[in-house]
């Protein structure tokens, strides 16, 4: 993985459940993964290894959806050996609501 997330940025991350009662609109998105067609959002935070968030495959909108997600996992993800997912740096990405994050559906 390509940045990966530094403890400092996911320890800042609710853990899961925590905000189980804010409205999806409203959810605090605090880090963007993403290779190619593919953008992984996460709200929150195991502490381990699972997110919750919104992930889009394969720029296909009509089924994304919010669930769950594995930090082990998107370390393994791959494309032809070489390209790796990667983690939008604190540079580029500012944690936001998900309302104010384009591609994400929230209704």
């Amino acid at each position: 993985m390509w940045n990966e997330p530094s403890p400092e940025r996911l320890n800042a991350i609710p853990r899961i459940y925590e905000t189980e009662g804010v409205a999806l609109n409203d959810k605090v998105i605090h880090l963007h993964f993403f290779l190619g067609g593919c953008d992984w959002y996460a709200a929150e935070f195991d502490g381990e290894d699972i997110f919750f968030g919104y992930v889009i495959l394969n720029q296909d909108h009509d089924c994304a959806e919010w669930g769950y997600f594995s930090l082990k996992e998107l370390k393994t993800v791959k494309i032809d050996g070489f390209l790796e997912v990667d983690c939008e740096n604190e540079e580029h990405w500012q944690v936001r609501k998900a309302s104010q994050v384009r591609g994400i559906k929230w209704f």
